[in-house]
């Protein structure tokens, strides 16, 4: 019995009590199953795996809450799954319902884990200190509340690719691209994908335009001029005021982000219904004839 215990790590958004109801339900389920070991965490700041032995984190939340879990989890990766507790997210699309219903699936391992791209962002000051945070949706460089234009220079591997003039300047891994640069007019990626993508926010200059390239590439960010407000952002929850002198460097993380689905929860299903991309059929609609 023991070869096949599932070992769960089970973490949480927040502790209000509409969560709280929730985590307390699905321990109570937990506890009438055989063959598997909860261990809960609290939020995912509270997350101390030590030597411990996982097989699947639970994150009962929203995508924000798997950010924040997996950021957590730093150079130990374990498999995320990720229940829902709000709006379909495009990494938590489980509900707590769906979990208990289709648990004895998750029990005999019948789940998908799908290793994805993590960043490591770096932010050198001019006096040579530096900071690094571990990343899974996206940098962003805002000019926050100052009502200017940035400049924003990209170098990838060493060599000057332009300076963006714009409102800001993002630098997305594939899960980030549904995310803030989608929103700002960047690609979707498929999540699989081993590449970044660099989307402008407002560009000044039509011909700036969303680059795709390698996540085997060094990007650099630096700001000719820094206007006050302007801040490093990752992944919407981290933000550090920028100073004059700063560079920024991105580059592939270590580690990847493990990502555990059941067999029909696809990628592009989860599209189809976040993006409204059912469209319609019957008499009267194009139909492609």
């Amino acid at each position: 019995m023991a070869e096949n215990l599932l070992r769960l790590a089970m973490t949480i958004r927040d502790e209000s009590s509409r969560v709280l109801k929730v985590r307390d339900a699905l321990q109570e389920f937990l506890s009438r199953e055989t063959g598997v070991r909860v261990s809960a965490f609290g939020t995912p700041d509270q997350i101390r795996i030590g030597r411990k032995q996982f097989d699947l984190i639970l994150v009962l939340g929203g995508d924000g809450t798997i950010l924040r879990t997996c950021r957590q989890l730093g150079s130990r990766q374990i498999p995320i799954m990720g229940i829902n507790l709000g709006r379909l997210g495009f990494l938590a699309d489980l509900s707590p319902e769906e979990f208990q219903t289709r648990f004895h699936e998750i029990r005999a391992r019948r789940y998908t884990v799908v290793p994805h791209l993590m960043f490591s962002c770096r932010l050198i000051r001019a006096d040579g200190s530096h900071e690094t945070h571990l990343g899974l949706n996206e940098v962003a460089v805002h000019s926050g509340g100052a009502l200017r234009i940035l400049q924003v220079h990209l170098a990838i591997n060493g060599q000057d690719v332009t300076t963006y003039s714009c409102d800001g300047l993002i630098i997305s891994t594939p899960v980030g691209s549904t995310a803030h640069s989608l929103a700002a007019g960047g690609p979707i990626l498929r999540q699989d994908l081993q590449a970044f993508v660099i989307t402008p926010i407002s560009p000044h200059t039509l011909t700036n335009r969303p680059l795709v390239d390698s996540a085997d590439s060094l990007y650099s960010l630096t700001l000719p001029e820094v206007p006050a407000g302007a801040t490093l952002v990752v992944d919407g929850q981290i933000k550090v005021p920028l100073q004059f002198g700063d560079r920024i460097e991105i580059r592939k993380a270590p580690v990847n982000f493990q990502f555990a689905r059941l067999s029909d929860h696809s990628y592009y299903a989860t599209l189809h219904e976040k993006l409204g991309w059912g469209g319609q059929t019957g008499n009267g609609h194009r139909n492609g004839s």
